[in-house]
């Protein structure tokens, strides 16, 4: 879904008066998000889920086809841990299976 689809809905649901205030109510959401993350604090809705930022570990390698390596530094990274209400609403609207044919 894009972000205007999801404006459009947003408006529906959240009953705003124009796809105006509904897609500043969404950045405003966004910015928030954005701004709670930068100083690595979370942001917990019960039931939907948290934001959080993690420590990911750098990584080291080795380039196939040559004796080159790389590595990567660590790196704070944004996360999204879904709630049960949440998990039980996608568990509940599963996609059916499609019989693909070779």
């Amino acid at each position: 879904m894009k972000k205007a689809e999801f404006v459009d809905l947003l408006k529906e649901e959240g009953e705003f008066e124009s796809k105006k205030d509904a897609e500043k109510a969404l950045d405003g959401f966004v910015k928030a998000i954005e701004k709670v993350l930068g100083t690595h604090e979370s942001v917990e809705l019960v039931g939907f889920g948290k934001f959080e930022v993690a420590l990911q570990k750098g990584k080291s390698g080795k380039v196939p086809g040559s004796d080159k390596t790389y590595s990567t530094p660590d790196k704070m990274v944004p996360k999204f841990k879904p709630g049960k209400l949440l998990k039980d609403v996608v568990a509940a609207h599963k996609k059916p299976k499609v019989n693909k044919k070779k």
